[in-house]
């Protein structure tokens, strides 16, 4: 069964979030909806899937690269609103995280522009390691002023939804421990509920000010895609790069993961079927990273990619390749020296 919840009107802490219709999209509502659904298949992609094209459980993401117009205007942002640190600056851009490995990169160039209906990003999500750690980036938006598009709580996770200054889709969430997730007929149960800002503000009291940002921990946990063709780019993300194929909704949007989590690929229709790429000047996403759990994943790659005739390209960091919408993925190797 499918339903559609929309949130209205939530006060939390004093301060007033409007819900909006991008609730009713980045909110998708999936119930116990079967992960056997098809989606379509190609001669091509089908020839490639014999070749063993599963990812390791392992498999996570890295970081996300945006063009941004204002550099400052957004480290601003990225450190004050959300509690992100800048790692180091290098040729124009500027990497940020939470200490540890790199979670963000933006390259900025001035005056750009984004350029709407495209493919591109939807939103990339921030993974926080704790409820705890979730309230504490809630609390901060409040602080802070920020205005946050809409919450949800998906069953398996519970998320907050913004945009950076450029108008980039930011979620930040947290992940239920898998042991409570729940299944029906072996299907993984999600949803969109509202989400009780209240409940998730009661983690840190009465906390305020101190906060001194992202905790160790947080990581990039999925991205979100607009992409020109639904079936091509969960034949590509499945088929050559080797995803699991988890579902589908409603014909407009599908979610891709590896090792059984519940999705680390999500992409979408919703800007239109037959959408072009955004020119490389403009707003928006350069790339993200997957990092590939063993040495031996990134041959098995380029076979695939060789077998399904995918340009790639080879960077001392790894390898970059474009799905069929031409989002950009750079593959590494996790812990390479």
């Amino acid at each position: 069964m499918i339903v559609l919840i929309l949130a209205a009107l939530v006060a939390i802490g004093g301060a007033r979030v409007r819900t909006n219709n991008l609730i009713s999209k980045q909110g998708f509502i999936m119930v116990a909806v079967r992960s056997d659904l098809k989606h379509g298949s190609t001669q091509k992609a089908d020839a490639v899937i014999s070749k063993g094209t599963k990812l390791h459980v392992d498999t996570k993401l890295g970081y996300v690269h945006l063009t941004i117009s204002d550099m400052q205007r957004s480290v601003d942002f990225y450190q004050s609103s959300l509690g992100f640190q800048v790692h180091r600056q290098e040729s124009g851009t500027t990497y940020l995280g939470a200490g540890g490995e790199d979670l963000l990169a933006l390259t900025g160039i001035p005056g750009a522009v984004r350029i709407p209906r495209r493919s591109g990003l939807y939103h990339f999500a921030i993974l926080t390691p704790s409820r705890q750690a979730l309230a504490r980036s809630l609390r901060n938006l409040i602080d802070t002023e920020t205005t946050l598009q809409g919450g949800a709580d998906h069953l398996v996770s519970e998320a907050l939804y913004l945009s950076d200054p450029d108008g980039n889709g930011i979620e930040i969430y947290r992940d239920r421990p898998r042991s409570d997730w729940k299944y029906e007929n072996g299907d993984l149960k999600m949803g969109t509920e509202p989400l009780d800002y209240q409940e998730i503000l009661s983690e840190v009291g009465g906390e305020h000010g101190g906060w001194t940002g992202l905790e160790v921990g947080t990581r990039l946990g999925h991205m979100h895609l607009h992409v020109s063709n639904l079936t091509e780019a969960a034949e590509f993300y499945e088929k050559v790069v080797g995803f699991d194929f988890l579902l589908s909704y409603m014909g407009s949007a599908s979610f891709l993961s590896a090792g059984g989590y519940h999705h680390h690929i999500g992409i979408n229709t919703w800007n239109g079927i037959g959408v072009a790429p955004p020119p490389a000047d403009t707003v928006g996403l350069r790339c993200f990273t997957v990092q590939l759990a063993q040495e031996d994943e990134q041959q098995r790659l380029i076979e695939r990619l060789n077998q399904a005739r995918v340009p790639y390209e080879t960077y001392a960091e790894g390898l970059l390749v474009r799905d069929p919408s031409q989002n950009g993925i750079l593959f590494v190797v996790e812990n390479r020296e």
